[in-house]
């Protein structure tokens, strides 16, 4: 069973986009986190530590639709990458939204990650000073694009 970490329940005000972080690292999970509240959002965020456990939670449903996925690239068992090419290859999740949230500048990795259509590629150091800005971003996005409604995916 997947762990929703943020907000604990359902707000009846919370435009229904959940945020799926797929993030090894806890320093980072807990940042995002923290800049979500101090914003107020209250758009549900849910976690996996690796590109295996997203995948298996993807199939098995437990993410409610319409969701954004956060991806870091460098992690165990499955990266970012491989959980990309997972993801495009099955029918019923390749039309998923994915950011790319990483620390690898390598043009290499940037390159492949828009070859599986990502919707950005955002770096971990910029957000140091600028972290508000990007989960503002996030939250503009979802706020102004129209998302497919759960019951038809």
């Amino acid at each position: 069973m997947i762990e929703r970490v943020y907000p604990p329940s359902a707000d009846k005000d919370c435009k229904e986009v959940s945020l799926f972080l797929i993030e090894d690292d806890d320093i980072d999970a807990t940042s995002l986190k923290r800049a979500l509240q101090k914003l107020k959002l209250l758009n549900p965020i849910y976690r996996a530590r690796d590109g295996l456990e997203a995948i298996e939670v993807l199939r098995s449903g437990d993410i409610p639709s319409p969701y954004i996925i956060l991806l870091d690239l460098n992690m165990p068992r499955m990266s970012g990458l491989e959980f990309l090419e997972e993801l495009r290859s099955d029918p019923e999740l390749t039309q998923a939204i994915v950011f790319v949230l990483t620390t690898s500048k390598s043009d290499e990795d940037i390159l492949a990650a828009y070859r599986e259509h990502v919707a950005g590629y955002l770096l971990k150091q910029r957000m140091d000073n600028d972290f508000l800005q990007v989960v503002g971003l996030l939250n503009h996005y979802w706020r102004i694009v129209e998302m497919p409604n759960a019951a038809l995916q």
